[in-house]
């Protein structure tokens, strides 16, 4: 996992230890790290990050950051550098990732004290794992709450059907209607199935087309209005890269989303789409999908993922 930024990284690590010569040493046996000492070590890992997708936005921001902790700082004689910025792109990651920290469990538990039932909308493209972290998201919960699911991704048939496999086999009750139908009319169906049977939790899909974003947004905006979600989670593919980002980038501007999960983790070779989409819509990743089947989902830790790129 990350092997192209780790990769990145060590050859910048050979590159900065190589570069202190000429920066000026003081009596106590410490030196200043320079402005241009700095600017070389930066266009480095800029580069680095880039190719990692990591958006420019928040490699911009991460360069400020660094730039401001690192120039004028004092350091030992022959303590590697390389270590130092380390040290505070960790850091910097960790702000960024940690920005809207969220508990799923936390949020669900405290507002299932309020009302009942809990309205969750899952988002995102077609073929982006969102079907299949919905039923994973199911199986987290079954154990403890009474679940219905609704098959609000009415456009294509087979979508009715897939959720529809899913739901049978974790035997979890699920509310469809026709293909072409109102996706908000089922959803507001589950949501009074699941009412008038004392059920915890409603877990809705929808569909994604990203080619008629008008007609899109004209459909999430009346399921937003007419069922009030509790929560609105965008899913889409770690490895999708910038794809994903600005993907995020248009559900939230579009629609508004609580937080993401991104899936096939396990094969995202470079590991920069979390950051950046965490970066991008101000919202928390909650969960990644590691692998195909029911319990390959894992809560989100910031500094987990940190530790994977560097390590």
């Amino acid at each position: 996992m990350f092997k192209a930024l780790k990769e990145k990284l060590r050859e910048l690590k050979d590159k900065v230890d190589g570069i202190e010569e000429k920066v000026s040493a003081l009596a106590s046996g410490e030196i200043v790290i320079g402005e241009d000492k700095v600017e070389d070590v930066l266009n480095e890992l800029e580069i680095a990050l880039l190719e990692s997708d990591v958006a420019f936005e928040v490699v911009s921001e991460i360069r400020g950051k660094l730039k401001e902790r690192l120039v004028g700082r004092r350091k030992k004689i022959g303590k590697s550098l390389y270590n130092i910025v380390e040290n505070e792109l960790k850091a910097t990651l960790l702000e960024i990732l940690e920005r809207n920290r969220f508990d799923f469990d936390d949020f669900v538990s405290k507002r299932l004290m309020e009302k009942k039932p809990l309205n969750i909308i899952f988002v995102g493209v077609n073929g982006t794992g969102k079907t299949t972290t919905i039923a994973k998201v199911a199986k987290r919960l079954m154990d403890r709450y009474s679940l219905v699911i609704a098959a609000g991704d009415t456009f294509r048939a087979g979508a009715i059907e897939q959720i529809e496999e899913h739901s049978k086999r974790l035997g979890i009750r699920l509310i469809k209607h026709n293909p072409g139908s109102d996706p908000t009319a089922v959803i507001f169906d589950a949501l009074k199935h699941a009412e008038s049977r004392g059920i915890d939790i409603v877990l809705a899909d929808t569909a994604g087309r990203m080619h008629t974003k008008k007609n899109l947004l004209d459909q999430l905006e009346k399921i937003k209005r007419v069922t009030k979600p509790d929560l609105v989670i965008f899913v889409d593919e770690s490895i999708a890269g910038n794809d994903a980002v600005e993907r995020a980038r248009m559900f939230n501007e579009m629609i508004g989303i609580d937080g993401s999960i991104l899936t096939k983790i396990d094969a995202d070779p470079k590991g920069g789409t979390a950051i950046s989409i965490c970066y991008v819509t101000q919202r928390p990743i909650l969960f990644l999908g590691t692998g195909q089947g029911y319990d390959d989902l894992v809560k989100f830790d910031a500094k987990w993922l940190v530790e994977r790129i560097f390590s």
